[in-house]
């Protein structure tokens, strides 16, 4: 039994208890990870973990094994997160924005004191390279799992790190690092002179926060701006350098760790090019198409990035790789944990968080630079977000409603990092990343269909999240090939958008199939549930023209909208049992008999067309969304359409398409009020900015579009302040009428 003692605002206590951990870590069967259980080097005895998610379960799992306490810390919002039923013990810290809360020193340093922990691991994110409170917890007395905070300082500030890579011999892209001058006109300046486009890049920034392109003088003011305020907002320091942007780069980074007793080791390289808004989406390990010389000369580059200054702990150094004169770059070091590090452990069969573990706490590195020649296979890992991939990736919120891992997840080649279960919400608060999924097999082929079918196998219901798009993605033929670059995902968006039917007939078919599953779902359904949602002008069971199906005869209609091509399709449905049904759709009419519907496995007949099928369908727990899983054509979702009543309440997903319904600007997003740039009386012209929202960290810009171009609209009302919170369709701003 699990005992909990729970008093809000002070501690959490969970007893020590056996845990078998969720996702455990899995490495090749060529590999063992090895723990030394000598209690007596063992200087770090309990561990308050400064983050949240997936990385603190992450670091909870490495951390039991080597048999260390460990503490959680959470915001409102994280109060029953997984993080913190797995954790010794967890203590609250404060209101659900992260600036409240998980970015408060203070609350932390006052944390591990009264938990007793003598060490914090920062994760990823957040404080990881604040040097500042790297500082506070030397003072302290209490050991920060990083390097020290010099080293911090001086590869965190990049335009410190720039003149420190110069003068260790380290190629370094042009640009302008002087956070003494940052005047607007100054900036521009300088801009001018490099030449554009120019990479706008908070000196402490990371993730792709504080980062903004400038391709030319007429925009370069605008993108500055916007880098600063969320620079601001994400690391408190709206300082910016300037670089060269190259054209057709690769982002490709390389693990380093050193010690406390002047060793430093590289663990091979990683590619990160595949990004979606600056922010990686697929990484690989090793990178494709470097040789063995390159990938030497990159892992020495490295290391002498670490040892001018003096580096301790896990890092990573990223390199721009110009894919034109095959020359690379530094362009950055990240003094912390990647994302990305489980491809690494994948083909080294190490355990880096143990790692970081035993070299804060004084030991030597395990191994030298000998034993890492070849890495060992190839990996991959994919990031399932909760995002609208068809949307320009608009960060999603919900809760989740199912999720089935893939089948082989307990195989020693694949592996889960998450910090979400079943019936969790993904919250506005944080960065919208479900969960990491890293598969290994011996060579990149290989572990490349390893991905695609892990993908295919992960379900989640409840919101929407980037799943089919990664599949997408790894489908792509240049991605298979390994030409990628960061602008890839921008230059293919066409071709990596949902594939369509090219036969009609087909595409009806699987509407019906869609149709069939959502009116079964809804049968299934309880009384609790109807009542519920009879209230919910999101279920169908809000619509008068829907009714449970009854025993005999039932002719029913619904309008179902392909979400791929957005179109809208009338369904006639009639039936004479439980498992004998007529669909028309347009000219196309199906008989079809239900054999079974289990395990979300639909075994359907044909009778008319002579063939017997079983398809893969996951439906939402409102009977709302149905999708039709098929191995030739991909995923296919088809979702209920509201009546038009209904529609005119505010509320109806749609409104967020195009932000604009002809008189208001609408929200395309549950997210935060940053900025409001218009006032009741204005005059507002195509393309003019009228508010900057926050949501999942990400800063988004709400312009007016309207249909003629040269049209201009007076403000009548405008909604909402800043800091207010806005749900997704709330108004922002209304128009006067013409």
């Amino acid at each position: 039994m699990i005992q909990k003692l729970f008093q809000y605002g002070t501690k959490l206590h969970i007893s020590r208890y056996n845990f078998r951990p969720y996702g455990q870590l899995r490495f090749q069967s060529n590999t063992k990870l090895v723990v030394d259980s000598n209690v007596s080097k063992r200087k770090i005895e309990k561990l308050l973990i400064a983050n949240r998610g997936e990385i603190a379960c992450r670091i909870i799992r490495t951390a039991r094994i080597l048999g260390i306490e460990t503490v959680a810390v959470y915001s409102d919002a994280d109060r029953n997160s997984m993080h913190v039923s797995m954790a010794d013990e967890a203590y609250h810290i404060g209101p659900s924005p992260a600036i409240e809360s998980y970015l408060v020193k203070e609350k932390l340093i006052d944390v591990a004191y009264r938990s007793g922990s003598n060490a914090i691991h920062p994760g990823y994110g957040f404080l990881s390279e604040n040097f500042e409170f790297a500082t506070m917890c030397s003072e302290q007395g209490i050991k920060f799992v990083g390097p020290s905070p010099d080293s911090i300082k001086s590869m965190g500030i990049k335009s410190l790190s720039k003149s420190i890579m110069i003068n260790a011999g380290v190629p370094v892209i042009p640009g302008f690092h002087d956070d003494s001058i940052q005047g607007e006109n100054d900036l521009l300046n300088q801009a001018c002179q490099i030449g554009f486009p120019v990479m706008i890049k908070a000196v402490r920034g990371g993730g792709g926060k504080g980062m903004r392109i400038s391709r030319s003088k007429e925009d370069f003011i605008q993108q500055l701006e916007s880098a600063k305020r969320e620079a601001m907002k994400s690391f408190g320091d709206q300082v910016v350098l300037l670089e060269k942007f190259v054209s057709r780069p690769r982002h490709i980074e390389v693990q380093i760790f050193g010690d406390q007793h002047g060793n430093c080791v590289h663990l091979f390289e990683r590619d990160c090019s595949s990004q979606r808004r600056h922010q990686k989406v697929i990484e690989e390990a090793p990178a494709p198409h470097i040789n063995s010389t390159t990938r030497e000369e990159l892992g020495m580059a490295a290391v002498r990035a670490a040892q001018a200054v003096k580096y301790e702990g896990a890092g990573t150094v990223e390199f721009i790789f110009d894919t034109n004169d095959k020359k690379f770059y530094f362009m950055e070091m990240n003094t912390r944990l990647q994302v990305e590090h489980p491809v690494t452990e994948m083909v080294t069969g190490l355990d880096l968080v143990e790692w970081q573990l035993r070299i804060a706490s004084g030991e030597p590195l395990p191994k030298s630079q000998i034993d890492f020649i070849n890495p060992n296979g190839h990996a991959f890992e994919a990031r399932i977000y909760a995002e609208d991939a068809e949307s320009n990736f608009m960060p999603c919120t919900g809760f989740i409603e199912s999720l089935t891992l893939p089948t082989s997840v307990n195989s020693n080649d694949i592996r889960i990092e998450t910090g979400v279960r079943k019936g969790d919400e993904v919250s506005v608060f944080y960065d919208p990343m479900i969960a990491k999924l890293a598969v290994w097999a011996p060579d990149r082929n290989s572990a490349l269909m390893k991905l695609r079918q892990s993908l295919h196998e992960y379900r989640l219901t409840g919101l929407k999240t980037n799943i089919d798009y990664l599949i997408r993605l790894a489908s792509h033929s240049k991605f298979e090939s390994g030409d990628i670059y960061t602008d890839f995902i921008a230059d293919y968006s066409d071709e990596l958008k949902p594939m369509k039917c090219s036969d009609s007939r087909q595409r009806n078919r699987l509407c019906a199939i869609a149709a069939l599953s959502l009116i079964r779902d809804e049968k299934n359904l309880d009384e609790k549930l109807k009542t519920k949602f009879s209230n919910d002008i999101n279920s169908p069971f809000s619509r008068p023209d829907i009714q449970l199906l009854n025993s005999g005869l039932q002719l029913r209609m619904i309008q179902l909208r392909n979400t791929d091509d957005n179109t809208t399709i009338n369904v006639q449905i009639r039936s004479t049992d439980s498992s004998q049904y007529q669909i028309t759709i347009e000219d196309d009419m199906f008989d079809i008999k239900l054999n079974s519907y289990e395990d979300d496995q639909l075994d359907l007949n044909f009778p008319n067309e002579g063939f017997q099928r079983t398809y893969k369908v996951l439906t939402d727990n409102n009977a709302r969304s149905s999708s039709i899983f098929t191995k030739q054509n991909g995923v296919f979702q088809f979702e209920l359409v509201l009546p038009k009543s209904l529609e005119s309440s505010g509320t109806d997903s749609s409104q967020s398409d195009g932000f604009f319904d002809g008189r208001s600007i609408t929200s395309p997003m549950p997210a935060v009020v940053e900025k409001i740039l218009v006032s009741v009386g204005d005059i507002v012209n195509n393309g003019d900015t009228v508010a900057i929202l926050t949501a999942m960290k990400m800063e988004n810009v709400i312009k007016a579009t309207f249909e003629d171009e040269s049209q201009t609209r007076k403000v009548e009302q405008v909604f909402c302040q800043q800091g207010d919170s806005v749900s997704k369709g709330a108004k922002l701003v209304q128009f006067e009428e013409q």
